[in-house]
């Protein structure tokens, strides 16, 4: 049985006590989120901000500046261990958080911090949560996108949004990439780097792997270098671009997100669909040429400039209907004209 009342003996929040941030565990979404924490730090220098994190997502932390550190837990998504939440509670509970904004809108995104007794718990209604939350908001439904939505939660109640959030940024220091081209054996070379992100999650996002594919032996031939990055999920993909790339294609797909994060704060250039790729790229102010299908640029794309929005072509389409798109009607030469075009607008490296 779960106590309807927090933990008693649990100081009132402070000015400088931590706030910890509940985000969504999407790549992209947990990015957007780097927003929020800029926000908070201006509202509230003196207070730290911590994210929750899943073991995926873990490696954008080391990247974000601002954030104090992360508390990664890999919780169930259709079960409800209670052991499990009352461990995670207590590690939150040492933290000694004043406040939790809880941008999910489950019962079980609430469990831990209520169970943590952290006394400001902020997020919108949802799921009957009311005994866990001790901010209810409402009218999340009536904000289209999820910046709007997560960057709310950070804002007194009833306050206007801003016009402009702050934007999201990566940073990965010189050390850290040179370290990693060394052990990957890498050399960054006169040739330009160019990432692609082929992975996608949703039907239609991902553009085919044989556009990818022309993509690469065009880039190629042309004097680039092409990185293939992605996941697990995407070695199969990954393999076809590579052979048909010959020597210059590398295939530098895996398990560890810092590969990407890292590869891409290198490249020149970065080629990807609407995915979480997208958001890292654009995040560390890598030209990025992003492809869309069935999801809106003015909902999805990211805070941060792209150099290229690319969407099928023909009559334009309602919103509502957009879902049929796919990105398959994104011509492969519309999507070299533009790598092309950002690469020769890139700044050239100081002389020695």
């Amino acid at each position: 049985m779960i106590s309807a009342k927090p933990p008693a003996g649990r100081p009132a929040k402070s000015d400088d006590s931590p706030i910890l941030l509940v985000p969504y565990m999407w790549i992209g979404d947990f990015v957007r989120c780097h927003s929020v924490v800029k926000l908070l730090r201006t509202r509230w220098p003196n207070r730290p901000v911590d994210l929750l994190s899943s073991a995926l997502c873990a490696p954008l932390l080391d990247f974000m500046p601002g954030v104090r550190k992360g508390i990664v837990s890999d919780l169930p998504r259709r079960r409800l261990p209670l052991g499990q939440y009352r461990a995670l509670a207590d590690t939150l509970r040492a933290e000694r958080y004043g406040t939790a904004l809880i941008m999910l809108r489950t019962w079980k995104s609430a469990l831990a911090p209520f169970l943590a007794g952290i006394p400001e718990r902020v997020g919108f209604a949802g799921e009957a949560r009311f005994g866990l939350l001790s901010d209810i908001r409402f009218g999340e439904r009536k904000l289209e996108r999820m910046i709007d939505r997560m960057g709310a939660l950070a804002l007194p109640r009833g306050a206007a949004l801003p016009v402009q959030w702050p934007l999201p940024e990566l940073v990965v220091p010189k050390a850290d990439s040179d370290a990693w081209l060394a052990f990957r054996g890498l050399n960054k070379t006169d040739r330009p780097i160019v990432t692609l992100a082929p992975g996608a999650v949703g039907p239609g996002k991902a553009w085919p792997p044989e556009h990818y594919a022309d993509l690469t032996r065009q880039l190629t031939a042309g004097g680039a270098d092409v990185w293939v990055l992605g996941g697990p999920n995407e070695k199969t993909i990954a393999a076809e671009i590579v052979k048909a790339g010959g020597p210059n294609a590398k295939d530098l797909t895996g398990n560890d997100l810092r590969d990407a994060i890292i590869a891409m704060t290198i490249a020149d250039a970065a080629v990807t669909n609407d995915s979480g790729l997208m958001h890292i790229a654009a995040a560390l102010n890598t030209p990025t040429i992003a492809i869309f299908g069935p999801t809106s640029p003015r909902l999805w794309s990211p805070l941060n400039p792209l150099a290229a929005v690319l969407e099928p072509e023909g009559e334009p389409v309602a919103e509502a209907n957009i879902k049929q798109r796919r990105t398959a009607g994104v011509d492969v030469q519309r999507v070299l004209e533009e790598v092309r075009r950002t690469l020769a607008e890139r700044p050239m490296p100081p002389s020695k």
